[in-house]
């Protein structure tokens, strides 16, 4: 019993690459043009080397207003905002791990996944996407990412 314990414990550092094990620092990442506002979470959550960044919706930067444009147009700025929120803390859109697409209407998935794609190029993260009842702000879409760096370079 104690090799299995042994051998979860070792499974649960290399799959969380040691984010979880107590040992990694968390910082909580505020919005830069949240103001005065005091919205009820955090812009991102950096836990070791993986960013977890909060929903975003298709709102102009620094406003409440989504662009106009429907369901490509809310699309493509929430991607901008993903995009932006992950570079602002050092982290890059090449490693992405996972995503979750929220639709206000789920037959809008063909239009929303057509610029979905342009922003991973090469590495695909692991994606859900589901139909719901209703976004904040009226929006179409509302999309979560979870990012991570780049691996370190290891000593020899």
């Amino acid at each position: 019993m104690k090799s299995l314990s042994s051998f979860l414990v070792a499974l649960s550092l290399l799959i969380g690459g040691g984010a979880f094990a107590g040992d990694a620092d968390i910082e909580y990442l505020a919005a830069p043009n949240a103001g005065d506002r005091e919205l009820p979470f955090s812009d991102a959550v950096r836990v070791g080397d993986v960013l977890y960044v909060s929903g975003k919706l298709g709102n102009e930067a620094g406003t409440m207003k989504l662009v106009p444009g429907g369901i490509e147009a809310e699309t493509r700025q929430t991607m901008e905002h993903i995009k932006a929120t992950v570079e602002r803390h050092g982290f890059s859109m090449e490693k992405p791990i996972k995503c979750t697409v929220f639709l206000a209407d789920i037959a809008e998935w063909g239009k929303m996944n057509s610029v979905y794609v342009q922003f991973f190029p090469e590495n695909k993260p692991a994606r859900s996407a589901l139909g719901v009842s209703g976004l904040a702000l009226g929006a179409r879409a509302n999309i979560h990412s979870i990012s991570t760096r780049a691996p370190r370079a290891r000593p020899l």
